[in-house]
Formats: structure tokens, C-alpha cells, sequence
């Protein structure tokens, strides 16, 4: 196939591009580099710089590449800053992702996989999250993945824009050429190892009386390279379908922190801080309609096999992508 992965320079995209190419299918990359970056890129890609901000740039893009399929990753992503400047996370994940869209039904390109979140659940009625579950975010940045979801059933029925829109929580971890780097990291693992690298004197735990067994908010910490195999596998499918993707356990940031220590032999000092807003206690997903219907199986069941792999990476690239 030929496939456009849009916001393929960042942490997801670059390695969902690398595991396509390694695969044969075509790649091009569209991002604005504002959160990814050009060294992120695989080689054997074509680039193309471009915002989806900019609808003529997007719709001369797939008029020219004229992709069978899309892969979005192009959004903003934190939730802390959700909740400072909700007008950022509406406009770009919502307003520019119809330019995406319209784009794509104006240029013939008809099926789209989308990165969406498990935080479109908000705090769970129980956990692990299965798809039956009512949908509740408490932040700007899962009420806008949630808008989009609806949008793209909207363009199913109306313009047959077919979809699979993957809900994770925590992607971690590396392949061998392409890890995370953000310009503002506020992910747990990375925070942590570049304690270990040295760059940081200590990791900041945001809240420790949840109601957890350590007082610390528990995640699902999913391997890139089994999200990456999701994605892959979600091109296949002939139906529009929602899926939530999950190793099935939680580690909390203890554990995390605990895992860390272990992998890189270093103290790791933390610092405990008051809890984040938007921040729910407890997110952990449940697989079995993926695993049934696509053949999706995780490989990397251990959370230090996803730790051990992210070290190497941060070892290799200390100062990551250096841009």
C-alpha cells in the first residue's frame, strides 16, 4: 500500500512509518516538525513539511501522493496543557483534522486509521476499559479525540470514509532507530532515564494519595512496536471499527520508577508533588475485540522489556534528536 502518516515525525508516527517501510509498503510523511522532528524521519520516506492548519497544503499533498490510506497522528497530546489552553487542543485536533478529512474525501482517499486515546473514558466505571463503556473525559484533550471519533463515523456514513480509531494509553518504549523526544516531556519513562542519563537531578511524582495500592495514578505502558503493529494490521480491516488497545496490566509510577532503577542500576531521586488536574487514578485497556478480530497479540508483555528498550535508545541518542 501507499500510506500517508500524517504527524510522522513524532514519537509514534516515525516508528509506525518505520515498521510500514520495513514492511514494503510506500511512505510519506507529512508534519510540521513543531513536536516532531527531521531526524526522526525515516530515509527510505518521502517528507513533506506541512500543517493541516493549512487545508490547501494537505489537499495538494494527497492530490499528488494519492495515498490508499492515511495514518493520523498529527494532534497535541498533553493533558496538563489541555486543561490550560483547552482553544489549542480544539483547534488542532478537531478543526485541523476535518481539513485532514475533508481533504481526503475531496482528493478520493477513503480509508483512515486514527490515533485516538483511552482518556475519551475518562475515569472508568471499571477497569480494564473495554469498548462498552461509556465515554467521560475529564480533560480538553480526551473530549477532543472523542469529537473526532464521532466526526469520522459522521464521514463514514455520509461520504464512506472507512475507519479504525485505536484507543491506548502510554506508549513507551523504542525500536532500534527511533525513540520519544518531546520539547516538553512530560511522559514518566523518559523523564525518568534522563535521570539516569544525567539530565535531570530527579523525576517529579504527581500525586500519591490516589486511591491505588502505592497512592500513585496506574497506567497500561503499551510497547511502540506492538502499537505500531496495530496500526499496521488496522489497514487491513474492510469495516469501520473502534478498538482499544492495551497490554491488559497497570503499573503505577512506582512500579515504573522501581523498573527503572533496576534497568539502569542508577538511584533515581524523586520528588512528590501535588496531583495533576485531568489526571484519572487508574487507565487500563482492554484488547480482546482487536485480539479477536485483527489477530493482534502484544509481544512485549514485561514492562522492563519496554523499559530495557527505550534505555538502549535514550543510551544511543542521550541528547535524542538533537534538533
Amino acid at each position: 500500500m501507499k500510506v500517508l502518516v500524517a504527524g510522522g515525525a513524532g514519537y509514534i508516527g516515525s516508528v509506525c512509518a518505520e515498521l510500514l517501510l520495513d514492511e514494503g509498503h510506500a511512505v510519506g510523511i507529512f508534519d510540521n516538525l513543531s513536536e516532531g522532528h527531521r531526524r526522526a524521519v525515516d530515509s527510505r520516506a518521502q517528507f513533506i513539511e506541512g500543517d493541516l492548519a493549512n487545508r490547501d497544503r494537505i489537499q495538494s499533498t494527497l492530490a499528488a501522493l494519492q495515498p490508499d490510506a492515511v495514518m493520523h497522528f498529527a494532534a497535541s497530546a498533553l493533558v496538563g496543557e489541555s486543561m490550560e489552553n483547552p482553544s489549542k487542543y480544539f483547534r488542532n485536533n478537531i478543526g485541523n483534522g476535518l481539513n485532514l478529512l475533508d481533504a481526503m474525501v475531496d482528493t478520493g482517499v477513503r480509508r483512515i486509521v486514527f490515533s485516538s486515546t483511552c482518556a475519551t473514558f475518562g475515569p472508568p466505571e471499571r477497569v480494564p476499559i473495554d469498548e462498552t463503556l461509556p465515554q467521560c473525559p475529564i480533560n480538553p484533550y480526551g473530549e477532543s479525540k472523542l469529537a473526532f471519533e464521532k466526526i469520522l463515523r459522521w464521514y463514514d456514513e455520509i461520504h464512506g470514509l472507512r475507519f479504525v480509531a485505536l484507543r491506548y494509553f502510554n506508549a513507551a518504549g523504542a525500536s532500534e532507530n527511533f525513540g520519544e523526544e518531546h520539547r516538553l516531556e512530560t511522559h514518566l519513562v523518559p523523564n525518568v532515564l534522563k535521570v539516569a542519563l544525567g539530565l535531570k537531578l530527579g523525576v517529579d511524582i504527581y500525586g500519591t494519595d490516589y486511591d491505588t495500592p502505592d497512592g500513585t495514578c496506574i497506567r497500561d505502558y503499551i510497547h511502540i512496536l506492538d502499537l505500531a503493529r496495530a496500526h499496521i494490521l488496522a489497514l487491513e480491516t474492510p469495516k469501520s471499527e473502534f478498538y482499544n488497545l492495551g497490554t491488559g496490566g497497570g503499573s503505577s509510577v512506582r512500579d515504573v520508577i522501581a523498573a527503572c532503577r533496576k534497568i539502569t542500576g542508577h538511584k533515581i531521586p524523586v520528588v512528590e508533588k501535588p496531583r495533576r488536574p485531568g489526571d484519572p487514578p487508574r487507565l487500563i485497556a482492554a484488547s480482546e475485540k482487536i485480539q479477536k478480530e485483527l489477530g493482534w497479540r502484544p509481544q512485549f508483555q514485561n514492562l522492563e522489556a519496554i523499559i530495557e528498550s527505550a534505555w538502549k535508545w535514550h543510551q544511543k541518542f542521550p541528547r535524542g534528536y538533537g534538533d
